[in-house]
């Protein structure tokens, strides 16, 4: 008998529905798996008794029909959405006594569709990493290892608790952030599927800002389907968020399942890096042979810019974060280390509140955008974003989609690579052009590595079009 915390959110909202069970119940048995499976650290704060008390509130609109579409199912939410009355830590030190006096709109959307608040997962600090190893709380560890190898992963970043939550059955699914990949490389590291809508297409408020022309908010989930039915509770115009696009939300859960015949699929061919992995290169031609015989036209296309995306992407990412982060001075919330005077306390505080990694891109963004400097680099890096842009505009005249991997390695144990931020930095050589063009894409977990670790492959679509990112994501799983 399939036990409850093995159920898609897909069967589990259709199993309450039929009051195969109820949602205290479902919601009680992924408490007691949290609680199997604290060794992963996936969860920074967990919430069980909000969490039950939600549920017994979903029990009484189900019996009485009434149910709103997430009614009773119990989800993770990434610590950087303020959440009021629960703390929010990002995290990080600085924020790890925050407790919000608001709501973030996705937060809230969530909420009023009746979802359950297991908890807070655990990130890379501010989500500047590709590990959770920043995290001030401890990395999180993937619950998945390789074959003969005992030595714990990384879930990835800097969604990684959301991912491995996921992936360890200890939520059905989850809320992530992307802003260089934070969604779709924690989903291909851990064998899950994660969702980057387009830029705009979910509000931003209350999403502790990292840099705030690439993030975006993004659901991880276990099914394509499932992705899809969480989007359909996030997504839509935000009056509080002047980046958030008006654009009607079309019921993302139908595009699930649509046949993908006559569909025009490309292949970058720039992204065909050399010295990337043979399994991973088998897997993207498997993903392309699948297309194929579904009735798709799968053909070569060019992003030529592609190959300045890394550095385009960190000056503006690290200029925007040097920016957002200078809110968090000890003196309204958070950490505060006194001092002699004001200026002082403000230097203690950041220096005993930051870490390592995000002190580096602050200091690094903050050069960036110095007299002197803002024109040879941030300027510049934001004409080569423009250039990328039109790269992908141009490709997308002749194409629906385009197919190539989330990554180009597998999960990698705890603890490596850290004393390399470059080579931490190169891992998002797949997903930063996606941020930096605002497009939708999605990772689907599309078969393994040499290791037996899960591999994912990446959909990207035109903007505003996750209806069809979805349906050819659907296509390759």
């Amino acid at each position: 008998m399939t036990t409850l915390t093995d159920l898609t959110l897909a069967e589990a909202r259709a199993g309450l529905r039929k009051a195969d069970f109820t949602a205290v119940e479902l919601t009680q048995a992924f408490l007691d798996r949290m609680a199997q499976t604290r060794d992963l650290n996936a969860f920074i704060t967990e919430t069980p008794e909000r969490a039950l008390a939600d549920a017994a509130g979903s029990d009484q609109k189900l019996r009485a029909g009434t149910a709103r579409p997430l009614e009773g199912l119990p989800l993770a939410v990434k610590d950087n959405y303020c959440t009021e009355g629960v703390p929010t830590t990002a995290g990080s030190h600085i924020l790890n006594n925050f407790v919000p006096c608001y709501e973030s709109t996705v937060t809230r959307k969530v909420w009023d569709a009746g979802a359950v608040l297991l908890g807070k997962t655990n990130m890379d600090e501010f989500a500047m990493g590709s590990s959770t190893m920043t995290s001030h709380f401890g990395p999180t560890r993937n619950p998945l290892k390789a074959q003969n190898d005992p030595r714990h992963r990384v879930p990835g970043g800097s969604s990684g608790g959301s991912a491995s939550a996921v992936a360890a059955r200890s939520a059905l699914a989850a809320l992530g952030s992307d802003t260089g990949g934070s969604v779709r490389q924690p989903a291909s590291f851990c064998g899950v599927v994660g969702l980057k809508p387009t830029y705009g297409r979910c509000s931003r408020w209350g999403l502790i800002a990292y840099a705030s022309s690439l993030d975006q908010a993004g659901p991880i989930a276990r099914t394509v389907r499932d992705a899809a039915i969480l989007l359909n509770a996030i997504a839509g115009p935000d009056e509080k968020d002047s980046t958030s696009v008006n654009q009607s939300v079309p019921d993302f859960e139908l595009f699930a399942g649509q046949p993908v015949k006559g569909m025009r699929i490309g292949i970058p061919k720039e992204y065909r890096l050399d010295g990337l992995r043979d399994d991973v290169v088998a897997l993207w031609e498997h993903g392309a042979a699948m297309l194929r015989d579904q009735g798709a036209d799968v053909v070569e296309v060019s992003l030529p810019m592609s190959r300045y995306a890394l550095p385009a992407y960190y000056i503006i990412a690290m200029a925007e974060a040097s920016s957002n982060l200078s809110r968090f001075d000890g003196v309204r919330y958070g950490l505060r280390v006194d001092g002699d005077s004001l200026a002082e306390m403000i230097e203690n505080t950041r220096a005993e509140g930051f870490g390592e990694e995000v002190k580096r891109r602050i200091l690094l963004g903050t050069f960036t955008l110095s007299a002197g400097y803002y024109d040879a680099y941030y300027r510049k890096a934001q004409q080569v974003r423009m250039l990328i842009k039109r790269d992908f505009d141009t490709v997308f005249g002749s194409v629906d989609a385009l197919l190539y991997p989330t990554s180009p390695i597998p999960a990698f144990p705890v603890g490596e690579l850290m004393d390399d931020p470059v080579a931490m930095y190169l891992i998002d050589v797949y997903t930063i052009t996606v941020n930096l063009a605002g497009l939708p894409a999605m990772s689907v977990p599309a078969g393994t590595s040499a290791e037996g670790l899960p591999l994912g492959l990446q959909v990207v679509g035109k903007p505003f079009e996750e209806g069809t990112v979805i349906r050819v994501g659907e296509a390759l799983v």
